[in-house]
């Protein structure tokens, strides 16, 4: 088995906010996360594929292949938008770091042919990261 990670980066902002919390319970649990004209991230994600190396052409997956959906799954969706206006994901859930690993696994854990995906990890500052393995 041969593990494969492709790093991609990308901008977004958020806010976080739970309807069913009162206004002094957003505030409390959230924070200066809770401001409703949001803040941004630089994020950094990898996403980590798994398999056997095809005997005829060497690859785990094609490169070329994996660039191309994350690009259209994620980063094209995703950069530079407002994560809780503009990505459906988050209409009704909250875009955490650990929300947002969980909906790009989803976007991606059925696009791949050839590979399976093993890991998304999503850095949303240097210090703080996300690992998410979906079920194996």
């Amino acid at each position: 088995m041969v593990y494969l990670t492709r790093k991609a980066e990308f901008a977004a902002s958020h806010y976080y906010h739970n309807p069913a919390f009162t206004a002094e319970e957003n505030q409390r649990i959230f924070g200066k996360c809770n401001n409703p004209n949001g803040h941004g991230h630089n994020y950094v994600l990898e996403v980590t594929v798994k398999g056997e190396v095809d005997p005829r052409s060497g690859f785990v997956v094609d490169l070329k292949q994996l660039k191309a959906i994350l690009q259209r799954e994620v980063l094209d969706a995703m950069d530079h938008r407002f994560l809780n206006k503009e990505v459906p994901e988050f209409l009704h859930r909250i875009p955490t770091t650990e929300n947002l690993a969980i909906a790009i696994w989803e976007r991606l854990a059925t696009k791949l042919s050839t590979a399976r995906l093993h890991r998304v990890r999503v850095y949303e500052t240097p210090d703080l990261f996300v690992d998410f393995y979906g079920e194996e």
